[in-house]
């Protein structure tokens, strides 16, 4: 199934519009219906709100300007947490129940945005059931899904978010598949990176694949130096695994990519 409905998730941060401008150009890609969502975690109606109603304005603005200038169909969405009672991460985890893919920013821990939960990103990943893009709050990403890096360590996260890449990677200029891990686990991932080489064949791509020791550095510390040295501009990896009181959290490596991330990154769960 193709991608034929996108949700971004937008706010009143300074990084809003470049998480717009992916979610544009990914629908552009694929042909697909935009929904712009925008939710408030306070009474939209009072009289201290004034701010943040005349920055969803702009924002919607921005958004409808953007829409119609790519020429794709779109639709803008505003909720008030408040007034209806649940969360802004049950919000925007409900209306990405009903798109193929969901685009959210990368949370700036060090100023973080007032009414947006801080694991809004590892919270839908978890909960919505779709592919998550995570679009890294610095920079601007032109070219993002044209050399895809694919984070890849047999399991069910890697498989799962490898499926729901598909429809990127098969438009891809350029993808590479890489493996991360100790001196010792090298040779038990032959087989495994062998198959997913002929899998992506299958599909009529051809992707190079690279075995590689982290050496000092940590996994995740690894996994970022190679989307620079491979000069990709989206990255795809599992996310979660199961921790020791048994319920899904994000690896390590997972939760140190989602901080220090440089490029869109594709999650699934």
């Amino acid at each position: 199934m193709g991608i034929k409905d996108i949700l971004v998730h937008l706010d009143n941060s300074a990084a809003a519009e470049s998480r717009l401008d992916v979610a544009i150009l990914f629908a552009r890609k694929h042909g697909a219906f935009l929904r712009g969502v925008y939710p408030i975690g306070h009474a939209f109606y009072e009289s201290r709100d004034i701010d943040e109603r005349t920055s969803m304005e702009r924002v919607e603005t921005v958004f409808r300007e953007k829409a119609a200038a790519a020429g794709i169909a779109s639709e803008w969405v505003f909720f008030d947490s408040s007034v209806m009672g649940v969360s802004v991460s049950e919000i925007v985890t409900t209306q990405a129940y009903y798109s193929d893919l969901v685009v959210v920013g990368q949370t700036n821990f060090r100023s973080p945005a007032m009414n947006i939960p801080t694991d809004l990103p590892e919270h839908l990943v978890k909960a919505c059931g779709r592919p998550v893009l995570v679009v890294p709050y610095t920079g601007s990403f032109e070219t993002a899904g044209d050399r895809i890096m694919i984070a890849w360590k047999a399991g069910r996260e890697s498989v799962r978010s490898l499926h729901d890449a598909m429809p990127h990677i098969e438009k891809s200029h350029h993808v590479s598949v890489v493996g991360v891990s100790t001196e010792a686990d090298l040779a038990d991932s032959d087989s495994h990176f062998l198959s997913v080489s002929s899998y992506l064949a299958r599909h009529g791509v051809s992707a190079l694949t690279d075995q590689i020791c982290s050496g000092n550095l940590s996994v995740g510390d690894k996994i970022l130096n190679l989307v620079c040295e491979h000069t990709a501009d989206m990255l795809v990896m599992g996310a979660f695994a199961p921790n020791r009181r048994g319920s899904l959290a994000p690896s390590p490596v997972a939760q140190h990519v989602l901080r220090h991330l440089t490029v869109p990154l594709l999650l699934s769960h």
